[in-house]
């Protein structure tokens, strides 16, 4: 797991912003060299709440354990939500950034993940906005085992993977994200809805849409 986002990307179509530099410089101060470091048990299960009251307070330290804590849960939800491997680390780096410097907008009406996740899915739609990229719509059934085992032969975990990678691609940013949230994140609908800014039963429709299209797309590969 690669914590370390600071390191420029070769592979970015657009140079970023100066804005965006300023971001990258400012969390590697906040991180610094201490970013690839794995926290240790104590660090890893301290009380996120704790956590965050520390950040208010200005704590650095703080905010390093909270942002190796969600660092590889931001990248995996972002990449699956997006599709746009170019955006993720400088969404993370929004994100995070966003509670570091307003950690005082957490409301405590709901779950620290479900607000982190919140920033993270709305500065997600206006980057794809400004890409002008619109996303397709599709969907499948059962997605809870395939995504799930990670116990499984290389090879079929991989061939698994790719399957999955080309069904998520169907679907709508918003299908993804319930997609994500529910059997990656095991997230009831209530905070899926908290996080996406839209009623329960939009989250419903979405997810019964993406099941009932991402079978038909399973069931087309096997034809």
């Amino acid at each position: 797991m690669r914590l370390n986002f600071f390191v420029s990307r070769k592979n970015t179509v657009t140079k970023p912003s100066s804005k965006a530099q300023e971001k990258v410089l400012t969390m590697g101060r906040l991180v610094g060299n201490r970013a690839s470091q794995i926290p240790d048990r104590k660090q890893a299960d301290m009380d996120e709440y704790v956590l965050l009251q520390r950040i208010v307070e200005g704590d650095a330290s703080a905010f390093e354990v909270f942002y190796k804590h969600y660092y590889p849960r931001l990248f995996r939800f972002i990449l699956r939500t997006t599709r746009q491997a170019e955006l993720v680390e400088e969404l993370i780096q929004e994100t995070l950034l966003f509670v570091w410097e307003k950690p005082e907008r957490f409301n405590y009406e709901s779950k620290i993940s479900t607000w982190v996740f919140g920033i993270a899915y709305h500065k997600a739609l206006k980057a794809m906005a400004k890409t002008a990229r619109r996303s397709q719509e599709m969907d499948m059934d059962e997605l809870d085992e395939i995504i799930g085992d990670p116990m499984g032969n290389l090879a079929e975990t991989t061939e698994i993977q790719d399957w999955l990678d080309c069904a998520l691609d169907q679907l709508s940013v918003g299908q993804r994200a319930v997609i994500e949230l529910t059997f990656q994140h095991g997230l009831a609908y209530q905070d899926i809805a908290k996080i996406l800014g839209c009623p329960e039963n939009t989250v419903k429709t979405r997810m019964f849409h993406a099941r009932k299209k991402l079978h038909a797309f399973a069931e087309a590969q096997e034809n």
